[in-house]
């Protein structure tokens, strides 16, 4: 017999089997691997997980035992939660395509990095640049008090399109490292609690930055303005829309 797409080895509850019946109008795999992904990114981005914040509360909504990880059953649950058009058997191919590890389970970091994509080089680059001007010490951690000093909210997307303040987009800053620092596996010198950031939850920060901005200049004018990066006065680029 043909294994099921959604099976697992623990036998599934009642609610979990009455969750399993398609979203979609169709079995098999449909769509492709950048489709499937995309669909759930903007399915997410829809219910306002865009930033880390966002994507820790529904991993937490997610997570029905408690237990910091995924597993099949709760990944469907969740699809299923968010009315996304998918067969099953794409449901076990995005959960596979995120199950970096093969252990059958996702934690926050595989989701994270499945939602938000990469940065490309120049970008990674460019917040490379703003972490080592903020790290005068060079000891590869900066302040959250730096932070709170130098960062210039005023050419944030959200603040020049009127959604925030810059004192809110400030505070959702300092947040998001909080946000990494309490879920992430990864990076264990974010986990102290002692008000330093490290370049991982730096370059986290960004590439939620980096999934919303299309133009590499206009991401290179906005962390320069951020961090005064040319040490100069802030100005409009010529030609460029904020």
């Amino acid at each position: 017999m043909q294994e099921h797409p959604l099976s697992i080895i623990r036998r599934p509850t009642r609610t979990n089997l009455d969750l399993l019946a398609n979203q979609a109008d169709y079995t098999g795999i449909k769509h492709s691997d950048d489709e499937l992904v995309q669909k759930l990114r903007d399915k997410l981005a829809s219910r306002g997980a865009r930033g880390i914040i966002g994507l820790q509360r529904i991993f937490k909504i997610l997570d029905d035992d408690g237990s910091g990880t995924l597993e099949i059953q709760e990944f469907w649950k969740g699809l299923c939660d968010f009315r996304l058009n998918i067969s099953q058997e794409e449901c076990r191919r995005l959960f596979d395509l995120f199950d970096e590890n093969d252990d059958g389970c996702l934690d926050f970091d595989e989701l994270i990095r499945a939602i938000k994509g990469v940065m490309n080089p120049f970008r990674k680059d460019i917040v490379r640049r703003a972490f080592t001007k903020l790290d005068a010490n060079q000891n590869k951690v900066i302040e959250l008090d730096d932070v709170r000093h130098f960062y210039n909210a005023k050419n944030h997307p959200d603040v020049k399109s009127g959604k925030k303040t810059e004192e809110a987009v400030v505070m959702e800053f300092l947040e998001t490292f909080e946000a990494h620092r309490a879920m992430s596996k990864g990076d264990q010198a974010s986990k102290k609690g002692d008000d330093k950031v490290t370049l991982n939850e730096f370059m986290d920060y960004y590439s939620n930055i980096s999934a919303s901005i299309d133009n590499d200049e206009y991401f290179d004018l906005m962390l320069t303005n951020a961090w005064n990066l040319n040490n100069a006065t802030y100005k409009k680029a010529v030609g460029m829309e904020f």
